[in-house]
């Protein structure tokens, strides 16, 4: 493998120096101009320069200023165009500036820098200056267009500090709650095939599924049941009552705002069961702000890894199987809260 030495431009004045000196050395040793010009990565041009200044003048007489172009010569945008444009695309999408794109594509930044700067750049250029801007393409992130900003921001500013406090006064358990499903033919990894060939996935003919309803805490304690009907009130009651017989203290369960969590019937349970346990409501179209989300992401991504199951008890098992590892996963299930989203949710009793 060969090596890729440093762009000259980019070393210090103090090594620049040294290798003028080592290029030097080597012209007197034999080497030719070509060859030690290959050797330090700089161009023959360069080292004849040198040589041709030492030469006439002795070491003194070198030139002092820096071979080539000097960096970032030539570019198209000037600093302060290239900073809007690196801030827009960090703080806006394209729709803000009535780009036709729901993402930040090059042919969207090429068009918000004819907009802004005035310059019409190719779509490779513009894919170089992302790249030289640290952007990278990377799989979105959904949210809701439904998504409430004020809501949220009270949320995490105002009412989940206030809980926080509450069960740290009180000796309670926050156990943050959320439902899965998870299909037979669900697979989120890609596969290699030959290039235009797409690769084959066998299913089941059936849609095949089983689901799943867990809590987790941010010092690592889980609870889960698995099922295979659609969540209502009474399923929910059943597991609600499962979950205070394997705890002894108070719970604050946190849920996003799913019919089944708020009908009369769980209102009225909870408030008959309130000495042990209350319930609050995630902001709405918030999944995000749930650390179990991050959970069901990974189950998702690991229970058909093995290969795809055929039957809905071979779905269930599997899950069953995933769940009852990280029952003696403590710090996985910590890692859950560990996503820029949930953070906020992960020094309490850690």
């Amino acid at each position: 493998m060969a090596i890729t030495l440093p762009d000259a431009r980019q070393l210090s004045d103090e090594v620049l120096d040294a290798l003028r000196l080592r290029a030097l050395r080597g012209c007197e040793l034999g080497f030719t101009e070509a060859d030690v010009a290959d050797l330090l990565g700089v161009s023959r041009e360069t080292v004849c320069r040198w040589w041709s200044a030492y030469a006439a003048g002795g070491v003194n007489a070198l030139p002092g200023d820096r071979p080539g172009r000097p960096l970032g010569s030539g570019r198209l945008l000037s600093d302060d165009h290239a900073a809007v444009v690196q801030q827009l695309v960090r703080t806006t999408v394209p729709d803000d500036h009535g780009i036709a794109a729901p993402l930040w594509t090059r042919r969207a930044v090429r068009e918000l820098i004819q907009q802004v700067c005035g310059v019409d750049l190719a779509i490779r250029t513009v894919g170089l200056y992302l790249q030289r801007w640290g952007f990278a393409p990377k799989r979105p992130a959904r949210r809701s267009r439904d998504q409430d900003p004020d809501e949220v921001a009270e949320w995490l500013d105002e009412i989940y500090p206030a809980i926080a406090a509450r069960a740290a006064d009180e000796g309670a358990e926050i156990h943050w709650c959320d439902e899965v499903g998870v299909a037979a033919d669900e697979v989120p990894a890609r596969g290699y095939a030959p290039e235009g060939q797409p690769p084959i996935l066998d299913v089941s003919g059936p849609h095949v599924r089983a689901n799943q309803i867990s809590t987790i805490t941010n010092d690592g304690t889980i609870r889960f049941m698995t099922y295979t009907q659609t969540m209502t009130a009474a399923l929910f009651l059943v597991f609600l009552d499962r979950l205070l017989r394997s705890t002894t203290g108070k719970l604050f369960l946190i849920v996003d705002r799913l019919s089944a969590h708020q009908t009369p019937a769980v209102l009225t349970w909870v408030e008959a069961h309130q000495d042990r346990i209350e319930v609050f409501l995630l902001p709405r179209y918030a999944p995000e702000r749930n650390p179990v989300e991050y959970l069901n992401h990974d189950l998702k991504g690991q229970v058909n890894a093995s290969g795809l199951p055929h039957t809905t008890s071979e779905v269930r098992s599997r899950i069953q199987t995933f769940m009852r590892k990280l029952l003696h996963l403590p710090e996985h299930v910590m890692s859950y809260f560990q996503h820029p989203c949930a953070q906020y949710a992960s020094a309490i009793n850690v």
